[in-house]
């Protein structure tokens, strides 16, 4: 006879908080945070249902990923289409972009969970994530959107460790925000310039490069990678490469950022003064 494993007594709190909310849509990428709020919440009594929302900002491998990991937790899904380039405010991109992304996407899944008779919407932002410059967290307070890893008081390190218990195989998955954060703000954000950074970083991940950025500045595409990977990058059949490739793609030059790869670097300078909540 056989028993189940016992659930890790650190998602105590986080199930009470589900089992509460009774039911909920889930904004779902894919990622660790959504992946982890997802499982928990199907071993939860909470009624719950993932929705992708896809659109060009979505790499189209992290697209392909959400689909299979959501399929693979057993939980009702859907995927709807996003219409954020729609948006003025969005594609001009100012430092509140992520407001009006977000802003678009609850709106729409409010409608899901009102038409559904689902309680709530609930996103997988974390602890950490109220320490950086969030203004899509602006859309959460205006749709009234639950955050129940940060109700529970976990932060990344906290959701890794667990989702490692729990099997997920997204525990050690490198963060990957959307297309859109590839742009320093005030650079337009077109349908086109996120084809060109897609398929300029699905380059680079092909040639084995694994935590990078591909940042869009106009005609120049900058690339960041580990430190550990500059030197690779910088061998003269490599480096040839990679310019004859983006070039392909569209960009008039390559450079490379000497600094290395960090995550929410073009946050630097972005005033927390500007009347955008985190």
């Amino acid at each position: 006879m056989t028993t189940e494993k016992a659930l890790p007594s650190k998602l105590n709190p986080l199930i009470d908080i589900l089992a509460e909310m009774g039911s909920a849509i889930i904004a779902y990428s894919g990622g660790v945070d959504s992946t982890f709020l997802v499982k928990v919440a199907s071993l939860s009594p909470m009624k719950v249902k993932a929705v992708i929302g896809f659109s060009p900002t979505m790499p189209e491998r992290d697209f392909r990923n959400a689909k299979d990991m959501v399929r693979s937790l057993g939980v009702p899904y859907a995927i709807i289409e996003r219409s954020e380039l729609d948006l003025k405010e969005f594609r001009e991109n100012p430092p509140d972009r992520c407001f009006h992304c977000k802003d678009e996407l609850f709106e729409k899944l409010k409608r899901i969970a009102e038409a559904e008779g689902y309680r709530f919407v609930a996103d997988g932002s974390n602890l950490d994530d109220l320490d950086d410059w969030r203004p899509g967290r602006k859309a959460v307070i205006k749709h009234a959107v639950r955050s129940p890893l940060v109700e529970a008081g976990l932060r990344k390190a906290d959701i890794r460790e667990l989702s490692r218990e729990l099997g997920l195989s997204t525990w050690d998955r490198p963060s990957s925000p959307c297309l859109s954060s590839r742009f320093p703000y005030g650079e337009p954000i077109s349908a086109e310039a996120l084809r060109q950074v897609g398929a300029a970083e699905g380059f680079l991940r092909s040639l084995g490069f694994t935590e990078l950025r591909v940042r869009h500045c106009g005609d120049t595409a900058r690339i960041e990678l580990k430190a550990d990977d500059i030197a690779r990058i910088l061998d003269p059949g490599m480096r040839a490469s990679v310019v004859e490739k983006l070039r392909e793609i569209g960009y008039s030059f390559v450079a490379l950022d000497l600094e290395g790869f960090r995550s929410g670097k073009l946050n630097r300078g972005v005033s927390r003064g500007s009347g955008v909540t985190k």
